[in-house]
């Protein structure tokens, strides 16, 4: 490893420090050395806040250090616009920096190197491209909206050992552990949206709210899939959905039929979203594009299995989350993934694994194929 790799992966892991927080910013780190030594470091802690460049630049006041003629390691490339802070740019040049090395570059319109070229005119020496697998990797969601304009999905679930997403009969019964369950609050929070299938809602009457520290004010979309219009008035969704926005998409047949229960619904703050003829696309389809022309980043699917083949089976998730329980329940589990699987006529394979575990439990995440793009 070099010396600049060395410093890039710090700043990598304190970029790492923002991820649930900054979103649908990326999350960046900055590291600035200097005769060696690091003498300031930063990252982007929240969304509106300081970027991790401006922060880096602080610590450095705040250690007595002087970061002119330093080099500054940042893993995406610094702003040169201003939005809801400062650019970067200008700060960097004021600081007197001598050297930029950064992992990526920005793919969004207002960058696009120009935050480079604008570094580079002021005299200061500029190296992209360190560690740039990786700093795609960390902010994938957010390079592929800025590319692309299409939404990141997250399919995410637990499971025991032999597939089975839930207990026979009983409601409310986890089947992960409690560290599981605060990590996958993790990822509620990196998203800007969560679908669910009606089943869900039927058997589990969710709230979908992220949890956990910093994390209970996120405001997200929760989407509901009820093509038969089946979500009770009494569920938690629909009473909370003057709180936080709520979705319920079906069929323009079925909010049609029940036309009295559609508009029970709206009274209550509820947005339903019904399609017709879908042109040869299916509802999933349908959603992903609408969430994508209202700017949602990351949506996080936690369906039942119906609902997570189907976004395999179409090949329209990006990325995979899955806590493995150590049991076997055999005939006392049901909600069987395996079996809704059965039929996927081309087998799926993860890219960047990371397996980690929670007490007992074990969780695997990658990226899709179809996610694998992006950061390639």
């Amino acid at each position: 490893m070099t010396s600049d790799e060395k410093y890039m992966v710090k700043a990598l892991n304190l970029a790492q420090r923002g991820i649930g927080f900054v979103e649908p910013n990326p999350a960046v780190g900055c590291v600035i050395v200097k005769g060696g030594q690091v003498i300031g470091k930063g990252w982007h802690q929240r969304f509106g806040g300081p970027h991790a460049e401006i922060n880096a630049l602080n610590d450095c006041k705040n250690l007595g250090t002087n970061p002119k003629s330093g080099t500054m390691y940042v893993t995406l490339e610094p702003c040169c616009h201003i939005g809801k802070t400062g650019a970067c740019t200008g700060v960097i040049i004021e600081a007197g920096i001598k050297k930029l090395v950064a992992a990526a570059t920005d793919p969004s319109e207002h960058a696009r190197g120009k935050g480079f070229e604008k570094l580079r005119q002021a005299g200061i020496e500029v190296e992209v491209g360190v560690c740039e697998q990786e700093a795609k990797l960390l902010n994938a969601p957010f390079i592929k909206f800025a590319s692309t304009g299409r939404t990141w999905a997250i399919l995410k679930w637990a499971q025991s050992i032999d597939g089975k997403l839930a207990y026979a009969g009983e409601k409310n019964k986890w089947m992960s552990c409690e560290l599981s369950r605060k990590d996958s609050h993790k990822l509620r929070s990196r998203a800007q949206a969560i679908l669910v299938g009606i089943n869900t809602v039927l058997t589990d009457n969710p709230l979908l709210t992220p949890r956990g520290p910093g994390r209970r004010d996120k405001k997200l979309t929760r989407i509901v899939m009820d093509n038969r219009l089946r979500i009770p008035l009494s569920s938690q969704l629909v009473k909370t959905a003057n709180k936080q926005p709520v979705v319920v998409v079906t069929y323009a047949g079925s909010a049609a039929a029940d036309a009295g229960k559609t508009e029970s619904l709206k009274k209550a703050g509820v947005e339903v979203l019904a399609f017709g003829d879908l042109q040869g696309k299916s509802n999933l389809a349908f959603i992903l594009d609408e969430l994508s022309k209202r700017g949602t980043q990351q949506l996080l699917v936690e369906g039942g299995p119906k609902v997570l083949a189907s976004f395999l089976r179409e090949n329209l998730a990006d990325e995979i989350c899955v806590y493995i329980a150590p049991k076997i329940l055999g005939s006392a589990g049901s909600a069987d993934i395996a079996q809704a699987l059965a039929d996927l006529k081309k087998g799926i394979s993860l890219h960047h694994i990371e397996t980690k575990t929670f007490d007992n439990d074990t969780r695997i995440k990658g990226v899709t194929s179809q996610g694998l793009i992006i950061i390639t």
